[in-house]
């Protein structure tokens, strides 16, 4: 991996971090920033890891300690893809790419409205077209509202039903993208209106985020570039739902 490249993943990591801290304080769970790791000493919200790492080269035990390995479901987000935790109970649940946009890139336009979701309805109104029935939508709770960070973003069709969305985190470096989705065309229906909204709100930061899959094929045709592989690992054998709800990633 080159330098540059390796500075925007660090930028990328510290980003997805920083939403996974704010969605465990919307489930009262607290969590903590280390030099090399972020971490929360008790389980998170469904398809949130328990820990990111922030730098290359981590030692496997520096990534693990802290985290709860008594209950069940126990994962870390490996953003370098460089930490081998299968000697610790661990295996590799998904395999991924960061990806990064610069600011200020053209991108097709998004002809429908959009807005941020400022109210618990309007976010219990996301969540759900988000969700399409899985039964997941309380996963996204009122107290998100209440961080400055965080910016919900529901796209409307001309009769005012929720037919997009997504969430924009907002760091110091870059805006971190997560829950792309569509309810019907796919992210390459998704993406622009995601575009639209995040350009409209931060002109002057680059985006960030990661996919794989057809998702990743799909950024990158909207104009996000791969800069380096990520891993999710799991401990134990149980295989809990995929945080790729919708056509991005959760957590």
């Amino acid at each position: 991996m080159t330098t540059p490249k390796q500075l925007l993943v660090r930028t990328a990591a510290r980003n997805n971090a920083e939403w996974c801290a704010a969605m465990s304080r919307s489930h009262g769970v607290e969590s903590e920033f280390g030099a090399q790791v972020w971490r929360a000493p008790t389980r998170t919200p469904l398809f949130y890891p328990d820990a990111v790492t922030l730098t290359p080269g981590t030692a496997p035990a520096t990534v693990t300690d802290g985290v709860d390995a008594m209950t069940p479901g126990a994962s870390v987000k490996d953003s370098f893809s460089d930490v081998d935790l299968s000697a610790v109970g661990y295996r590799i649940l998904f395999e991924a790419q960061w990806i990064h946009r610069p600011a200020g890139v053209p991108a097709a336009r998004y002809s429908h409205a959009w807005e941020v979701a400022d109210s618990p309805a309007a976010l219990r109104a996301w969540a759900d077209a988000w969700d399409e029935g899985d039964g997941h939508a309380d996963l996204f709770r009122s107290e998100l509202l209440d961080d400055p960070a965080t910016f919900v973003l529901a796209g409307r069709s001309p009769e005012g039903r929720i037919t997009a969305g997504a969430v924009a985190s907002l760091s110091e470096k870059a805006v971190g993208i997560s829950n792309v989705f569509a309810s019907e065309g796919g992210p390459d229906a998704a993406w622009p209106f995601v575009l639209t909204a995040v350009h409209s709100l931060f002109p002057a930061l680059p985006l960030v985020g990661y996919e794989h899959g057809d998702a990743l094929a799909a950024a990158v045709r909207h104009g996000f570039e791969p800069i380096g592989p990520l891993r999710i690992w799991l401990r134990g054998e149980e295989t809990p739902p995929v945080g790729e709800a919708g056509t991005g990633t959760t957590g």
